[in-house]
């Protein structure tokens, strides 16, 4: 296929996907929130995730964004060192999202920070964000969309304490993220928990444990552990949907970890609303697609 070809299929192909994952939420996503829809035994609670799922239906029936804010595109790729388009990507991803903009319809949220001037096409310098994970030998290439909301964007927070500080401190430092300024992402929340050895490191880390599926648990049984007890302790705030009374203030707590320098624990904290809008796409080397985290959807 030549590079214009392709090009052209790859751009309509993500403008589309972009389309379908602001208006239905992935299947994990819906799954898990019809499980604490169930658990909910406060009649208030019940109302509002009520409002949710019709919210959600009427995306659905009428084919428009499931929020308001639909974000910023950000894009996670795996990226084989065989596939052939490697060269197309950033230009492709760009386009499919200035079109998005209008078909999809999103809301223009790019501003350049010193022109302080809306885009209007939700793109802007570096945006739409691209994130290049190389994965030698391979000839196709993942995609995970993520359409990062204000509300979910404004919690996020990553420090670095000292080895004196102690693992302890990550604890109050996470909750005090998701407790205070968590709020404003529309709980029930994913809470990504990045641990490294700097604050860019450990942020990077806390954006891909957001977008981990939800009920992946991490590698190391200790990780895990304290992935099961931090939930357990954010759902026991009295933090409920959209902030108000409750005892679901989340869906999953994922964390990534990294090895650390000897004088550093780092630690960043991403947050996601309720409307947990991330997608993923696989490309084969032939532009053909799978979607595995929307079954029975089609482009």
């Amino acid at each position: 296929m030549t590079g214009e070809r392709a090009k052209e299929q790859f751009t309509i192909t993500m403008e589309k996907f972009i389309g379908l994952a602001c208006v239905r939420l992935p299947d994990d996503v819906y799954a898990r929130l019809e499980e604490m829809r169930a658990r909910e035994d406060s009649p208030l609670q019940r109302a509002i995730y009520d409002s949710y799922f019709e919210n959600l239906r009427k995306a659905l029936e009428l084919g428009r964004p499931c929020c308001q804010d639909t974000g910023l595109p950000q894009f996670y790729l795996k990226a084989g060192t065989a596939f052939p388009y490697l060269d197309i990507t950033a230009a492709a991803l760009a386009e499919a999202v200035r079109r998005a903009t209008l078909s999809a319809p999103l809301r223009p949220n790019a501003v350049n920070f010193f022109d302080e001037k809306n885009t209007g096409d939700n793109t802007a310098e570096r945006v739409p964000w691209i994130n290049w994970e190389i994965v030698p030998g391979a000839s196709g290439m993942e995609i995970t969309l993520y359409l990062a909301g204000a509300g979910c964007s404004l919690p996020g927070r990553a420090r670095v304490f000292k080895p004196s500080d102690g693992y302890g401190a990550v604890i109050p430092f996470v909750f005090d993220a998701v407790s205070g300024p968590g709020i404003n992402a529309c709980p029930p929340l994913v809470v990504g928990i990045g641990l490294g050895h700097n604050a860019e490191n450990a942020a990077l880390l806390s954006k891909k444990a957001c977008l981990r599926l939800l009920g992946s648990r991490h590698p190391h049984p200790k990780g895990a552990e304290l992935e099961r007890r931090i939930m357990e302790g954010l759902n026991g705030l009295g933090i409920g949907a959209q902030g108000l009374p409750g005892n679901q203030a989340v869906m999953a707590v994922h964390i990534e970890s990294s090895g650390r320098h000897t004088a550093t624990i780092a630690c960043a904290v991403n947050v996601s609303c309720y409307t947990h809008r991330r997608g993923i796409i696989r490309f084969k080397e032939d532009l053909s697609f799978e979607l595995p985290t929307y079954r029975g959807a089609a482009l």
